[in-house]
C-alpha cells in the first residue's frame, strides 16, 4: 500500500497526547516482565461518536483476535460515556480493512449519512493523497 507506506509515521509526541487523554489503548506480549507493544488503537471524538482513527496489530501477531479485541474495548469504552457509535474511515476493497470491519459489525456510511466531522475527516485523507474512490466511511451501533 504506497500511498499509506509514503506518509510519515504519527510523531511520539501525538502518540502521547493520545495517551494523556485516555484515548490510547495498547495490548502488551504477557507473561514477561519485559513486555512489548503488539496492538494498540488510538481514538478521537467525530459528530459525537468514538472514532477509530488509527489501529494497528504487530504482523508477528496477526490473526490472534487482537484488533477484535481492541474495537470491542474501544466499543465498551464508548457505551460508558453513553457514546451511540464508533466510526472509521478505511480502505473499501483490502481484506483486512472494509471486509474485516464489516465482519466486527460495522456497515459502510452513505454520503448522506456522514456527520460534518467525518466527511471533513474524509477530506482530509483525500487532501493527503488518499483515493476517495478507494476510501469508507463505516459505523458500528453500540444501541
Amino acid at each position: 500500500m504506497p500511498e499509506i507506506a509514503a506518509h510519515e509515521p504519527m510523531t511520539v509526541d501525538a502518540m502521547e497526547a493520545y495517551r494523556r487523554s485516555g484515548r490510547a489503548w495498547v495490548l502488551l506480549t504477557a507473561g514477561s516482565p519485559d513486555a512489548s507493544p503488539v496492538a494498540y488503537a488510538l481514538v478521537d471524538v467525530v459528530d459525537g461518536a468514538a472514532h477509530i482513527e488509527q489501529i494497528s496489530v504487530d504482523p508477528a501477531f496477526a490473526r490472534q483476535g487482537l484488533g477484535r479485541r481492541l474495537i470491542d474495548h474501544v466499543a465498551a469504552e464508548a457505551r460508558a460515556e453513553a457514546r451511540t457509535a464508533v466510526t472509521l474511515t478505511t480502505f473499501r476493497d483490502v481484506p483486512w480493512n472494509a471486509p474485516y470491519y464489516e465482519r466486527c459489525g460495522f456497515r459502510v456510511l452513505a454520503e448522506s449519512e456522514l456527520g460534518p466531522e467525518l466527511a471533513t475527516k474524509r477530506d482530509d485523507e483525500a487532501n493527503l493523497g488518499l483515493d476517495p474512490a478507494l476510501r469508507v466511511c463505516m459505523r458500528r451501533e453500540l444501541v
